[in-house]
């Protein structure tokens, strides 16, 4: 147990917030501790990030997006910030009361993303980096997969995904994004969505984390699909949000790039602790492995099934819905079985 003269809760913060009392140990990554304390102006949650590769950097990637999101007009989409501590890496955020989230929880959610999205403007390049998409290491281990699988791309599949990693990494956009927007950081409150966890905040379009709706949330443990009229609400109370809060349209195209982008990256089907050590689809033909709510597996014939769908509409993503669909029905074939991802979050 730990006491609150224990708690890294230094001068800097005592002097500004006085000292905490009852300090009660709560959930969290490897990557960081977290406790709830009271102080003399109510509860709050004291947040560490622990040392490892990159700490000092994800504090501070944290930091930059809850200042940034804390612009939000009306009803806040974050914890207030109460006191930072750099040296010893530690926030203190006001703390919510999260209820459990209705069955369509995902409007609120999308329209209270698109609150955070819009809160980053193009003066705030240099706070935090921009987001980056796939590359073409992923497009040779997609086409491998492929080709392991059976299935062969049709003729211009390669110049194709070559293109479109091309557009995902040039993608416009300041958008605040989140980096990691999942089942769990998200704190459904009595006044509305707040997000938590920053440390993979980033800057760009808006659009990449819109695609989370439909192809399943691929950075996050728990893997959810819509169905198609609750998606059609989500998308439309995230478009409505944007155009409140900027005065601007979301553009019509880019969402197929955004969700093709996340069906080839390897590295969204681990956790993050597993990303960038291995080819990931390299590894999919002979073993499957549990992350979360989904097997790889899942997930993969999930994305495969979204991207097959919307791509048909897209002049330049045709000859990756052909590749989609075959793939689809060969990991069918090879993988009997396979039970479709959760409709409901747990």
């Amino acid at each position: 147990m730990v006491t609150a003269s224990r708690l890294p809760f230094g001068t800097i913060l005592s002097e500004r917030l006085g000292p905490p009392a009852h300090p009660a140990e709560l959930a969290s990554s490897p990557r960081s501790r977290v406790w709830r304390i009271e102080l003399a102006a109510g509860p709050a949650v004291l947040k560490q990030l622990v040392a490892g590769p990159e700490a000092d950097e994800r504090y501070e990637r944290e930091v930059a997006a809850l200042r940034i999101a804390a612009r939000a007009p009306g009803a806040p989409v974050v914890p207030r910030l109460l006191g930072t501590d750099p040296d010893e890496r530690v926030l203190v955020l006001e703390h919510l009361d999260h209820r459990r989230p209705a069955a369509d929880w995902i409007v609120g959610y999308a329209a209270a993303l698109a609150r955070l999205h819009s809160t980053a403007v193009p003066g705030d390049a240099g706070a935090l980096p921009r987001w980056q998409g796939p590359t073409p290491a992923d497009v040779a281990s997609f086409l491998t997969l492929a080709e392991t699988l059976g299935v062969h791309a049709a003729p211009g599949a390669e110049d194709e995904l070559h293109a479109l990693v091309e557009r995902l990494g040039g993608a416009e956009g300041t958008a605040l994004l989140h980096g990691d927007p999942c089942p769990g950081n998200d704190l459904h409150t009595p006044e509305g969505v707040r997000f938590i966890d920053f440390e993979q905040a980033s800057l760009g379009s808006g659009l990449m984390e819109l695609a989370y709706l439909r192809i399943g949330f691929p950075s996050c443990w728990c893997v959810t699909r819509a169905s198609a009229p609750l998606l059609a609400r989500a998308e439309a109370a995230y478009r409505s949000a944007w155009l409140a809060a900027t005065g601007t349209l979301l553009p019509d195209t880019g969402l197929a790039d955004a969700c093709a982008g996340w069906l080839i990256r390897g590295d969204a089907l681990v956790q993050r602790a597993h990303r960038g050590t291995a080819d990931h689809l390299a590894r999919l033909p002979d073993e499957d492995w549990e992350w979360g709510t989904a097997t790889a597996r899942r997930r993969l014939v999930h994305r495969l099934a979204v991207v097959a769908a919307m791509a048909p509409a897209q002049p330049g993503l045709r000859a990756l819905t052909g590749l989609a669909a075959e793939l689809r029905r060969a990991a069918a074939h090879r993988w009997p079985g396979l039970r479709p991802v959760l409709e409901r979050r747990p």
